[in-house]
Parts: C-alpha cells; structure tokens; sequence
C-alpha cells in the first residue's frame, strides 16, 4: 500500500514540476476548491447508491485532491503530506484516549462527550459557542451544526410543541411580509423559517441536507417518469394534466 501512495505522491511531484503539466502548475488551493467539494458529493453518490466500484474511484479522486493540495503547500513551504498524516495521527490518538489511554467509558455518548472535551482544549481561542462553524458550509448544513452548538450550551425549546408554534408563527410573519411587499423583509422571513424547520429536523435527530438531497432526488425521479409517460411534450400540459401525471408517475415508482 505504501509503494502506491509513493507512486501517487511522486505523479503529482511531477505533474507540477516545470517539465510537467501546464493545468496542475497553474492550480492553487483556492482554485481547486470546487473540485474539491464535487470530488466530496460524488463520493455520497456512490455511498446512497452501493456501489463499491465507483466507491473506491471515487475515494481515489477525493485522495488525489489531498495529496495535491499537499503538494502545493509543500512547494509553498507550509507543509507536506508526511505532516498531513501526522497531524491528523496525533489528533485521532489523542481524541480516543479509552483506546489509547487509561480513559474508562460504558457508552457511545461518553466517547462523544470526552471528544467536544478534547476539542476544546485543542482550540482554547474559541471563545463563543458559535466559533469552529465553517464559512463554506451550505447553509443547510451549516444551519443544522448551529442548532446543535446551541443545544449544548442547554438553549434548546422546552418541547416540540412549542416548535411547531414557533414555525407557525414565522409563516404568518412570511404572510405579512408578503402584504408589507418588502423583498428584504421577506427573505429574512423565509430564512427565519427554514432555520425553524431545521430545528425541527435535528429535534427528531435528522440531518436536513441529507433529508433534502434525499427529496431533491426523489422529485427528479418522479418528474423524469413524468416526461417519459406523458403523452405530449411535458410543457404543453394543463395542471390539471400535471397532477393527474404526477399521481402516476407516483404510483409507478412506488
């Protein structure tokens, strides 16, 4: 195994030297940030869809972008894969101290209770509970990671019910700011309830981007059935037809 991250490190080695290729010596990290995140989603792709073949290229793309970005760095003289590994050794270690320690734990939330410890101690110029939230974050997901921070600090709604209040009550403040006819004021309504709704979501422990990209491709499946039983170009139907081709496609799919 070590012989073939040898090879991979010295095929980037050499991809971004000057007799190597023009695109590789023209990236940075910044510019491979895209990559980067698609690299990372087509990863979950193969993951939803069990495939183990497309799984390991997939993992082999994402590894590429590391050892690159490694590269880049070490030309940079900031760091280099060897330091990459090491670190993130020395966190695992240090994070798993009932593996490599004298800790003693009984349960799974013992183990995840000592890690926010760890992390703490790691990052003790966070101050504020908010503080480690990634900028780049969709903001789904980044939302979901705020509502948890927030829990455990103990700023959690005394029941569910009076969740589904708070979400009610922010779309009757979407109603009335549609009458108001304020474009600011209506998208700080719509952001109030999607961050409610995802309270919601991580009350019942689920993660909300995973719950959308699930709906997301649960819509395109049906639409696609839509077009292919539709007996005339999709966009010349009525919305009665709409309704009635969704109905079926539903009911195919199912």
């Amino acid at each position: 195994m070590n012989e073939n991250l040898d090879e991979l490190i010295n095929i980037i080695s050499k991809l971004r030297s000057p007799d190597g290729c023009k695109w590789d010596r023209e990236q940075t990290h910044k510019s491979l940030k895209q990559n980067f995140i698609e690299e990372t989603y087509e990863v979950l792709d193969a993951i939803d869809a069990n495939d183990m073949v497309h799984l390991q290229e997939e993992l082999g793309d994402v590894l590429l972008q590391v050892v690159l970005h490694s590269q880049i760095a070490k030309e940079n003289g900031a760091f280099d894969i060897n330091d990459v590994a090491k670190g993130i050794s020395k966190k695992l270690i240090h994070r798993h101290p009932h593996v490599f320690g004298n800790v003693k734990v009984t349960s799974t939330q013992d183990i995840l209770d000592n890690w926010e410890k760890l992390k703490k101690e790691e990052k003790p110029h966070r101050k504020s509970a908010m503080d480690g939230i990634s900028a780049s974050l969709p903001a789904l997901f980044a939302a979901y990671k705020i509502s948890k921070k927030a829990v455990k600090v103990g700023f959690e709604w005394p029941d569910v019910n009076s969740l589904y209040e708070c979400i009610y009550s922010e779309f009757q403040e979407f109603k009335d700011a549609v009458e108001e006819n304020n474009k600011t004021h209506l998208e700080e309504e719509m952001g109030d309830i999607l961050f409610a709704v995802v309270n919601l979501a991580r009350w019942y422990k689920i993660n909300p981007e995973i719950a959308l990209l699930n709906a997301n491709k649960k819509f395109m499946k049906r639409f696609r059935k839509m077009e292919e039983i539709s007996p005339k170009n999709i966009e010349d139907n009525s919305l009665e037809e709409f309704d009635k081709l969704w109905t079926e496609a539903k009911k195919q799919l199912n």
